[in-house]
């Protein structure tokens, strides 16, 4: 739960960031208004009015130089040292202007608020300034015309012009027109500079061109032309510039321009004093003009600034307040959600954990579950997560209602294999005694041969109707109070088994076994040894031997068969050890089911191995506790010579010839019963021996001697067994 309430955190988080973002950029585009508004003062301060002042101290020293230059060439000493000197005092201006203007545009708030083409214009401006020394050197060396002096200086003010119209430049639509007409309307101020340079070389020289009379008409035509562009686009000023524009100073100029046009070529058109009386009104009125313009034009400006401060305090104040009022209030809500969904895990968590599994192991003890206190409702409000809860609620106690039926479907199944089981061992003991009163009775050999197959085959029916009882849970009904020889056990497990005549019994060590393991032992064994024979080929034998060791006695099921891969030998090994609850779909290795449960029960231990063979070796450990100390000696003596008979020819079975013991018990004559009693009390059940050849005789005589001797030292067994129980498991069906 802790991983997916990191990633609901996350959420919540990343959704708090957009928020964050959204505000960041609409408050980002109104700062961005407001810092337009402070930037155009902070360049028209820091940047517009330096560069004005250089304009018109570059505006001077063009009129100067053009003077200088007429000056020089007409030979006039004392005019030409009165030019030098005017000259002189325009560049030292020009020279503070340019050091205020450097000074001014690299500060640090006019470096913030340039654009990157403020900058490049600047950048050009000021690599024009630098060559303004050469330029001078060319002016006072007369190696320059002044029609070339003339043009550089204009580049140089044109350059200014630029700088003007990059940072003329507002949000308002209507503001920044207005400034883009001003800024056209004060580009004729500098057209009538260029006249004035013009013709004040003109009058100092004392003639006039053609080529500068042509000039002359083409600034004449400019300037006017710009004038008119620009007052175009300033309709709702007409109030201010009209009276500038239809006034005595610029009418009478105008008239002065006329009359240069139309004079021509030829003698100096006008004297310097009527060309300053007449340009110098002119020009200052163009001057206030521009002035009174720009305050109109800022004034103007006054209500789309109030609005950006008001955009800026709404989207950044008001923004600000709800991004943080939406923070708290998702922190607060996801922390609600996180509790709630931590109650809800952890009532999952215990149902899944803790009472499941108590209300199935109660079920399993045969107890009466109450559903509802099992499984209780789970508050948490009448909101979604409350639903969810609702929800939940109802899932956990259908779950505790379905497992309470499962467990007594379960139940019901079980008790019906019990009952199943006991009915079929019922008839199958029946059937047992009965087949016992019959081969008693039944000399002929064939039929007893008959009647033995019979009762193999019902000895195999019982072992599986006690299968039913396995997977129940329940307890076979076989079962002994006294020890029995581990002889007598591996006997009577083959005898449960269809190829008996295929298994090769090693008894090893005289050892007996607690009665109340014994039936379960058998079972075990008879599994393991029906195993051993259905997965090896047929002409092939399974071995079966035991021995004491020190923590009990091991008996091990040896075949030659297919074996078993790394991977089913670990998981039939975990089977073995750990067998899990038999459900009614879990039909594979049935047998090995079988085995771990009654292993199990006596804590015995069973491990299937690799043969050297090639096949599967089952070894199964007894613990100590369930074996008791060696029989008599008599007995013990006995036993070995039995295990010491030569075996019998090929003609027999494998298992008479391996197991004389089993041979023995039934080698006395069908004509009369036999009294005496194996070792654990059991009487011996006797066979009829039917015709046989010399060689089968001389083996019968053999095994007849081994009864009769045996006989004598049962006899002392004389207690008789409790009804319904037996002692010797390889005569009890």
């Amino acid at each position: 739960m802790s991983s997916r309430t990191s990633r609901l955190r996350a959420k919540i988080a990343f959704l708090l960031a957009s928020l964050a973002a959204l505000w960041a950029f609409a408050a980002f585009v109104t700062v961005r208004d407001g810092l337009t508004l402070l930037w155009i003062r902070t360049l028209d301060s820091e940047v517009g009015r330096p560069t004005n002042a250089l304009v018109q101290s570059v505006q001077e020293e063009r009129r100067r130089s053009a003077v200088y230059l007429a000056l020089a060439e007409s030979g006039d000493a004392t005019a030409k040292a009165a030019a030098r000197t005017a000259l002189d005092t325009a560049r030292q201006h020009t020279d503070e202007s340019v050091a205020v203007f450097r000074d001014s545009v690299g500060g640090t708030a006019s470096r913030w608020a340039q654009s990157d083409s403020t900058a490049a214009r600047l950048a050009q401006l000021d690599s024009q300034l630098t060559a303004l020394p050469a330029e001078r050197s060319d002016v006072d060396a007369g190696r320059v015309e002044r029609a070339a002096v003339t043009a550089f200086y204009t580049g140089v003010v044109a350059k200014g012009y630029e700088i003007f119209e990059t940072i003329s430049v507002f949000s308002d639509r209507d503001i920044n027109s207005r400034l883009e007409h001003l800024l056209t309307l004060s580009r004729g101020r500098e057209l009538l500079s260029q006249e004035d340079a013009l013709i004040s070389g003109v009058i100092a020289a004392g003639r006039f061109s053609p080529a500068e009379a042509a000039e002359f008409a083409r600034i004449v035509g400019a300037q006017r032309y710009t004038r008119q562009v620009g007052v175009a686009g300033l309709t709702g000023d007409t109030a201010i510039y009209q009276p500038v524009l239809d006034g005595q100073a610029l009418g009478r100029f105008q008239a002065l321009e006329d009359q240069i046009v139309l004079q021509g070529a030829g003698v100096a058109p006008v004297t310097a004093t009527t060309w300053r009386a007449t340009l110098d009104p002119a020009l200052a009125s163009l001057a206030q003009l521009d002035i009174d313009l720009a305050d109109a034009t800022l004034d103007e400006a006054t209500g789309p600034a109030v609005m950006i401060v008001v955009r800026l305090i709404l989207a950044a104040g008001l923004g600000l307040i709800a991004v943080v009022a939406s923070i708290i209030l998702s922190i607060t809500t996801a922390r609600a959600i996180v509790h709630q969904l931590r109650r809800l895990r952890d009532a999952a968590d215990d149902l899944a954990t803790v009472r499941l599994p108590r209300v199935v192991e109660r079920l399993a003890a045969g107890e009466e579950v109450d559903v509802e206190a099992e499984a209780p409702p789970l508050a948490f409000g009448a909101d979604e997560i409350g639903q969810v809860g609702e929800a939940f609620t109802k899932a956990q106690e259908t779950a505790v209602r379905v497992a309470v039926d499962q467990a007594e479907l379960r139940r019901g199944v079980r008790d019906v294999f019990v009952s199943l089981a006991r009915r079929n061992q019922a008839l199958i003991h029946s059937q047992l005694r009965l087949l016992d009163d019959m081969e008693c009775r039944v000399t002929d050999p064939t039929d007893l041969e008959e009647l033995f197959r019979v009762d193999h085959l019902a000895t195999r029916m019982r072992r599986n109707a006690e299968n039913l009882l396995v997977l129940s849970g329940a307890t076979a009904g076989r079962g002994w109070r006294r020890p029995v020889p581990i002889a007598d056990i591996l006997r009577a497990a083959c005898a449960e088994v269809e190829g008996y005549h295929r298994v090769v019994i090693q008894p090893g060590d005289a050892a007996e076994l607690a009665g109340r393991a014994v039936g379960d032992v058998i079972h075990l064994l008879a599994e393991l040894v029906e195993n051993a024979l259905s997965f090896s080929p047929p002409d092939t034998t399974v071995h079966v031997k035991g021995a004491r060791v020190g923590t009990g006695h091991v008996l091990e099921v040896e075949d030659r068969g297919l074996g078993m891969s790394e991977a089913a030998l670990e998981e039939a090994n975990d089977l073995l050890r750990d067998p899990p609850e038999f459900k009614l779909t879990s039909t594979a290795r049935l047998g090995l089911f079988v085995v771990g449960r009654l292993a199990q029960r006596h804590e015995i231990e069973v491990q299937l191995r690799r043969s050297p063979y090639g096949g599967v070796t089952a070894i199964v450990l007894i613990p100590e506790k369930l074996i008791s100390g060696r029989p008599p000696a008599s007995e013990l003596s006995l036993l070995e010579a039995a295990v010491a008979l030569p075996a019998a020819p090929e003609s027999r079975p494998r298992v008479a010839a391996a197991t004389p013991v089993a041979l023995a018990v039934r080698a006395e004559p069908p004509v009369r019963v036999v009294t005496a009693r194996t070792p654990s009390g059991l009487p011996v059940r006797p066979r009829p021996n039917p015709p046989s050849p010399p060689q089968v005789r001389d083996v019968r005589d053999l095994m007849s001697a081994f009864q009769r001797g045996t006989q004598r030292g049962r006899a002392e067994a004389t207690e008789t067994p409790v009804e319904g129980e037996s002692n010797d498991p390889a005569t009890d069906r």
